[in-house]
């Protein structure tokens, strides 16, 4: 048998008929036999609010198929449609500590694996702002090849690791190819009550192309999305030329008792290495506020967006190394903490300032900011093309740093008629709050060096907004 079909258990694909029963049983075979699954060109399988996972250990095609995903009354929200899974088990891996920047751990097994390891008893990313919380535990995810070598460094010190997860990285492809999906909008009071019913990969070795997801039915209240298509616990992923769509904003009550606008996502990456966005876009116009920026990412490395047209990408509980080549941001623009380098390129972004810092998280970045031949268009009356907010007075887990080495090397700055303020690369990230040296125990550290050549702008350029917050910093104008 070459593949299989749905229709062959019992798929009508008529838009009506719940047929998310008939995907089940088909990926279910599909998986025993290890052969593909292929849906019927102009079918439409409804997909009802029923507690439905299909897992997916072969490649399918849904080219020319639609799905509608109806969400009112969802009996399970976290349910996810199609749990892309490996059939390889995890092997024992012994690693008592790691160093930051360490590139080589032992690996027996002469394969290559992808490796998290955690250290429980501390914790990182303690929040501070609306969203506040007491952290999580440190994390790190990386491959280790099977010359005992790590493709980009260890991000943290872990005096003790606590947990580790390793699992031989699969070296057959799995490819998720084209198909329409349509979401009917969940009809949820406004709070914290992510929905996934979306695509999860948790297998290494992976390529979606051709995918489009649309929205649907969107009230004036609604929970948020984790993301349609999730990509976690795994390494060597490629999604390219696949449409997305923002999800409208929705506010409720913070941890802090106060109203917050709450995140929804239609690509959410957590804990992966390797991941590749190319040539994706998004329907809902990149520059509307009522629609939440469409990525956000926590413990990633190694992460590339490339021809991507996006609202905005987020770091948000850090990535290391990342690349963002040829891509156009919207009014979210570019947020990001983390560690390693982090390179734009030929890219034209939109926002407050190029770069946002996240305050909520130390506006740190522990490592190097390259900036090549960008176009950068203000908003607002801020020039600063790093912008953040660290008063010292807030313990997030680790040790924070502004950006240690700074290259920038052709930016122009698109605005109209400027006025005689300088473009600062750095904004007074320590704010105007009188506050005694006593309390400010967690202060960022500054730049080592910047070094700025081939800016277009009609405003004089300088280090910070508050310059002396970086006297030391190696500041220069070529």
């Amino acid at each position: 048998m070459e593949f299989i079909t749905y229709e062959m258990f019992g798929a009508v694909g008529d838009g009506v008929t719940d047929d998310m029963p008939a995907v089940i049983l088909a990926h279910e075979e599909a998986n025993r036999r290890s052969v593909p699954v292929k849906a019927k060109e102009g079918a439409v399988y409804y997909v009802s609010p029923k507690n439905y996972t299909a897992i997916v250990q072969t490649s399918v095609d849904w080219t020319g198929a639609k799905f509608i995903i109806d969400d009112r009354e969802c009996e399970n929200r976290n349910a996810a449609l199609f749990m892309v899974t490996t059939k390889n088990e995890p092997v024992e891996l012994f690693i008592p500590s790691l160093r930051r920047g360490q590139t080589k751990l032992d690996n027996p097994y002469g394969k290559e694996l992808y490796v998290v390891v955690r250290n429980n008893n501390h914790k990182d990313y303690i929040r501070k702002g609306l969203n506040q919380n007491n952290g999580t535990a440190r994390t790190d995810n990386f491959i280790l090849r099977a010359d005992s070598t790590l493709p980009s460094p260890v991000s943290f010190d872990f005096d003790e690791v606590t947990s580790v997860h390793a699992v031989p990285v699969d070296t057959e492809r799995l490819t998720l190819t084209g198909g329409e999906f349509t979401t009917i909008a969940n009809q949820w009071v406004s709070e914290y009550a992510y929905h996934a019913r979306n695509i999860v990969v948790r297998r290494s070795n992976v390529e979606i192309s051709g995918i489009t997801h649309l929205i649907t039915g969107e009230l004036d209240h609604g929970a948020p999305y984790s993301g349609f298509l999730s990509i976690s616990g795994c390494a060597h992923v490629c999604v390219h030329d696949c449409v997305f769509t923002g999800h409208k904003i929705y506010s409720t009550i913070g941890a802090a008792g106060k109203p917050v606008s709450m995140g929804s996502y239609d690509i959410g990456l957590g804990t992966a290495s390797d991941v590749s966005l190319i040539r994706c876009r998004q329907t809902t116009d990149i520059h509307d506020r009522g629609y939440w920026g469409l990525i956000g990412t926590n413990f990633c490395r190694d992460l590339l967006l490339e021809d991507c047209v996006f609202s905005r990408f987020d770091a948000h509980q850090g990535v290391t190394n990342c690349t963002l080549r040829r891509c156009t941001l919207g009014w979210q623009c570019l947020n990001a903490i983390g560690n390693g380098t982090f390179l734009i390129e030929d890219t034209n972004a939109y926002g407050y300032a190029l770069v946002n810092l996240r305050s909520d998280y130390g506006s740190t970045w522990n490592g190097d900011m390259i900036i090549r031949n960008c176009t950068w268009h203000p908003l607002g009356d801020n020039r600063a093309v790093f912008s953040g907010h660290n008063d010292g007075t807030h313990d997030f887990g680790y040790d924070c740093y502004l950006p240690q080495h700074v290259i920038i090397d052709g930016l122009h700055i698109g605005e109209e008629n400027p006025d005689n303020r300088p473009l600062c690369i750095f904004n007074n990230y320590l704010g105007n709050a009188e506050i005694p040296a006593a309390e400010r125990k967690y202060m960022p550290i500054p730049p080592v060096s910047v070094t700025v050549q081939n800016i277009c702008t009609d405003r004089p350029v300088t280090l910070c907004d508050k310059p002396e917050l970086m006297p030391e910093t190696r500041f220069e104008i070529r």
